[in-house]
């Protein structure tokens, strides 16, 4: 029997992370990951394929509504080819998980193929081709998460979907109903409407992207009711039924009406739950909560002192860079060091177009917190840059403490949002005021001069170009 110093089971952003800063660290490390390629849902059916078909999709956009206007024109009619689109996807899958490969046999990391579970808290049995069992004087749980489902959905996965079939459908929906007005739900929903599909958004909630500050959730729902999304908040679906090639969905309205919606595809995109089937965590003596998930201190430590986990199959955000950080923290807390994660500055993102990001505290909990704070905004649309591109919609919103400046939040909708988040978080790392960034030098002409420019604004009322 094989011995280690760490043994991963997962291998997504947090698994794969982790086992490459204990391998740094001098640890002999192994990772056990049940399907055939690494990477986790992020890379193989989630972050990276979306992204992909997101990118696709917003070529074929820009082609048939745009490029005249640019001056570029196409003889004959611009078509989709699915299969293509699909199949480039898969290539960029295929390419990054490769990419985790070989960062294994550069680090020296033993891979598993198989399902990992607990015998005991320093055993593991690896069920693959063949039955495995190594030690491990440590181990990391990264399972990640799997979609949810409503109880009185029944997922056929073939017109009664999750976000997974909807990365490799054969076909453009005619009419797609979206359950679930979330990230992945509106970036999904995106790529369909781009390629032409009527899609119909229905949200429990009051608003979409209702995590994030209620401005953002105003202004995403403006851009995507121009695109001529359905959008139906505020709508409790009640049953999903599928005949033959068509799917009724119905929902009760706030006013408590039954409202029909029927189309070709129903995407269930209801958010998702930590995954830790097969694990046999209690052997280990590992306890998981109410909600499925694992319980765990500031260290990211179980009920088993020796067993840590990180990522979606424990509270907080289910983000892949939340996940990657926290591997880092226990390699690092494993090799005797003291890392810290401050989770009010893991940034938020939503990948459709316009981007939507985040960082630090929302209005909604300030006012609820009691905080007196102070807010600068400014649009897209006064910005040069915006309009060369035609990228207009959104806006940057900075939040500051009133009596300090220190800034407590930063809200973006707006081209390359998701890259620009990261002042954000650079400048809240280091307690920037509001002024501070005010004052810095930004590179014109650029998108993130907006973020000066609604520091300005936060500072004194003084943004210069509106």
């Amino acid at each position: 029997m094989k011995s280690y110093d760490v043994a991963v089971i997962g291998s997504g952003p947090g698994g794969y992370v982790a086992a490459i800063r204990c391998a740094q660290l001098g640890m002999k490390t192994a990772i056990i990951e049940k399907y055939s390629t690494l990477g986790g849902t992020c890379l193989n059916v989630g972050c990276i394929p979306s992204k992909a078909l997101l990118d696709s999709s917003h070529h074929y956009e820009d082609a048939i509504k745009h490029f005249e206007e640019h001056g570029i024109e196409i003889p004959g009619d611009v078509k989709v080819n699915l299969e293509q689109m699909i199949a480039r996807k898969q290539s960029v899958v295929d390419q990054t998980t490769s990419g985790i490969d070989f960062l294994m046999k550069k680090n020296k990391i033993d891979v598993y193929e198989g399902l990992g579970s607990f015998k005991d808290a320093t055993h593991i049995q690896i069920e693959g081709k063949e039955t495995t069992e190594i030690e491990a004087k440590n181990s990391i749980i990264a399972t990640g998460s799997k979609p949810s489902n409503l109880p009185f959905i029944k997922l056929d996965k073939e017109r009664i979907i999750t976000s997974t079939e909807a990365l490799k459908l054969k076909e453009i929906p005619k009419h797609l109903i979206v359950i679930g007005g979330g990230v992945i739900g509106l970036e999904l929903g995106q790529v369909y409407r781009r390629l032409g599909a009527e899609v119909t958004v229905v949200e429990f909630m009051d608003r979409i992207i209702a995590g994030m500050d209620a401005g953002l959730s105003k202004e995403l729902n403006k851009v995507f009711k121009k695109a001529k999304f359905g959008m139906n908040v505020s709508h409790k679906v009640t049953s999903v039924e599928r005949k033959g090639d068509e799917v009724i969905v119905k929902a009760q309205n706030k006013k408590g009406d039954i409202v029909e919606f029927k189309g070709d595809y129903c995407l269930v995109a209801v958010g998702r739950k930590p995954y830790t089937e097969g694990l046999n965590a209690e052997a280990a003596g590992v306890k998981l909560n109410d909600r499925g998930q694992i319980e765990v201190n500031d260290h990211l430590q179980t009920t088993a002192k020796n067993i840590y986990a990180i990522g979606d199959v424990i509270k907080g955000a289910m983000l892949a860079h939340k996940a990657s950080e926290e591997g880092v923290l226990v390699a690092e807390t494993l090799a005797g060091q003291k890392p810290h994660i401050n989770y009010n500055l893991i940034p938020g993102v939503v990948y459709t177009w316009p981007e939507v990001a985040a960082v630090g505290k929302t209005e909604e909990e300030l006012k609820a917190a009691g905080v007196a704070y102070k807010t600068g905004q400014f649009p897209m649309r006064a910005l040069g840059r915006s309009r060369a591109s035609m990228d207009i919609d959104g806006f940057v919103k900075v939040l500051a403490d009133k009596n300090t400046d220190e800034i407590l939040g930063v809200h973006m909708i707006g081209a390359r949002a998701a890259d620009m988040i990261a002042e954000a978080v650079v400048a809240m790392e280091y307690r920037a005021s509001a002024e501070d960034i005010s004052r810095m030098s930004h590179a014109h002409p650029t998108f993130t001069e907006a973020i000066k420019e609604a520091a300005l604004a936060a500072t004194d009322d003084i943004a210069l170009h509106i």
